[in-house]
Order: structure tokens, then sequence, then C-alpha cells
């Protein structure tokens, strides 16, 4: 049992209680503390309250999480988009709104479901049950290469080149404005939003170093097309880089209120190409993954 009491700072006087606690806990869905609230596991001074109470300021709001049940994550026939695939490891092309791995509210339907199917009893299990295969992650609304590690020597080597910063992970997006510089680089550390816990900030004080490098490949009147290079892989790295400058992705709701005339789903954003060393052949090689149709269409609008 998880249990944490917080006193309640001024900008959140008037705040619901549901939605106050989901922004403390960012990790979980506002349904799943819905259902917290309504079974008593969270009071406001001692007392039970139901979601929809309004906070005040220095209200004591304590939040008892009960330990998580262990959910046998399923195999599913989810078809996949397979890029290239060996004995060691496969590539797929992950479609938009598709999460990486099950969390609460997301247990099937996810990249791991389906590559259970796939591969059976051919995946690392260095990150658990939960993540079998999983070296690292794009988010739910990037679309675009991805490597999942099919033992754990081959997830040990995959993961030393991402600690080392030496894969080669190159993105495209199109940004909101005219992005004036040909290229360039954003050098400033992420981290945690010091209110906002739903989304990542520059962050001087707690943040984690994070390098993004960016070349221009089309300006159109409103927009430009870009791409990126990733030198560190932090948590929305893009999305936060971009916004600092003033051209948040087209699209990205969380970091931008740019008003789009494509009905998109979240950030116009692709994992393009993926470079690395081999775990078996110990060779380099580049593995790419063609824009998806969403994409090609804006940029021949823009055209």
């Amino acid at each position: 049992m998880q249990k944490e009491t917080f006193e309640v700072e001024y900008e959140y006087e008037g705040e619901r209680l549901d939605k106050y606690v989901s922004i403390l806990f960012p990790e979980q869905s506002r349904s799943f503390f819905q259902k917290l609230i309504k079974d008593g596991n969270v009071s406001v001074n001692d007392k039970v309250q139901k979601a929809n109470y309004r906070l005040k300021t220095e209200d004591l709001v304590t939040v008892e999480i009960p330990d998580a049940v262990e959910t046998q994550i399923l195999p599913e026939d989810i078809p996949l988009d397979i890029l290239y695939e060996d004995d060691d490891l496969l590539v797929v092309n992950k479609p938009k709104g598709m999460v990486v791995h099950p969390s609460a509210g997301h247990y099937s339907g996810t990249l791991v479901n389906a590559i259970m199917y796939h591969c059976k009893d051919s995946l690392s299990g260095i990150n658990g049950e939960i993540r079998p295969g999983i070296v690292h992650r794009i988010d739910m609304d990037t679309t675009g290469s991805l490597i999942v590690c099919k033992n754990d020597e081959s997830h040990v080597f995959i993961a030393e080149q991402i600690k080392e910063h030496s894969v080669n992970r190159r993105y495209r997006g199109i940004v909101y404005g005219v992005v004036r510089d040909d290229e360039g680089t954003i050098h400033a550390p992420i981290g945690r939003h010091p209110v906002d816990r739903k989304k990542m900030a520059i962050n001087e004080k707690n943040g984690k170093d994070a390098i993004t490098h960016y070349k221009v490949l089309e300006r159109f009147d409103k927009y430009t097309y870009m791409e990126f290079k990733l030198e560190t892989g932090r948590t929305h790295q893009i999305r936060v880089h971009m916004a600092s400058i003033g051209h948040p992705l087209l699209g990205d709701t969380l970091y931008s209120n740019g008003k789009s005339p494509y009905k998109l789903q979240g950030q116009t954003l692709h994992a393009m190409t993926i470079g690395f060393i081999h775990p078996g052949t110990r060779e380099y090689m580049e593995i790419s993954a063609p824009l998806p149709e969403y994409f090609e269409k804006i940029l021949r609008d823009l055209r």
C-alpha cells in the first residue's frame, strides 16, 4: 500500500479532487483515481470526499494506492509492420495511437501484446513481464522505427549503445511557424514540469542533459518540415525542445496552443531512421520506416 499526503498549494484552489490527484500521479489515469476516490482511498483533511470536491488552499489530501495486482499480459494477434527481423531482434514500424508496453488502463492492444504473439517465447526478459523485448520506446502518438530484442544478450548490447548515445535516431516532424536557421542544436536539460505533472519542461535545476540537432527540410507559409537527430533520449525531448524555441510540433496539444487545420491524433512526429551495431554480426545497420500516409498528405497539401 502506497500512502502519501499532500498540502494543496494556492494555484490549485478550486480544483476538482480527481483532477488534482491525477496531476500528482501522471502515470495513472484520471478514471483510475475516480475509482480510487469512490472506493474511499482518497481523503481531504481526514474525511473521504467525492471526485468533484473543490479543493481549498492548505487542504491536506491523503492518497492510498493499493498494491498492484499482478496482471497477466496476454499475446494478441495484432498485425505488425515489420521492417526487419532475424534471430536476435526485429525492428517494427509502430503505428499512431499504439502504446508500447502495458500500463494502468492499457493492458491490451499494446506493442508488447502484439510482439508476444508474433515472437512466442523468443523475447528478452530483462525488463520483466510488462516489457518483454522492449529496450527503448516512443510516445503513443509518435510513429516509426522501434527495436525489439529477442534475447537478453541482444538486449544488453543494444541498451549499452543507447546508454552511450551511439544509436543513430533520426526523426521527421512538422512544426508551427517558419524556422529561420537551416540547422542548429538545442542543448537544454529536460525534467518534470514543476506544476503540470503530465508535462516535461526545460528544467535547469533538476533536468537531465538533453541534446537535439535539427535541420530544415522544407519551409511553407506557416509551417516547417524538419529532421531531428537525437543525441540523448529524454521523455518528450523533441516536443519540449521545439516548443522551447517557439516552434512546437503540429498537432501537439500538450505543448502548443496552436490551432491546426488538420484533424490530427497528437503530434506530427515520425521516428524515421534507426541505426545501430547489430548484436550478432557486430556490423552497423540502418533501418528506415516510411512516412505514414497522414503525414504525406499534410506535406502534399502544404506544397
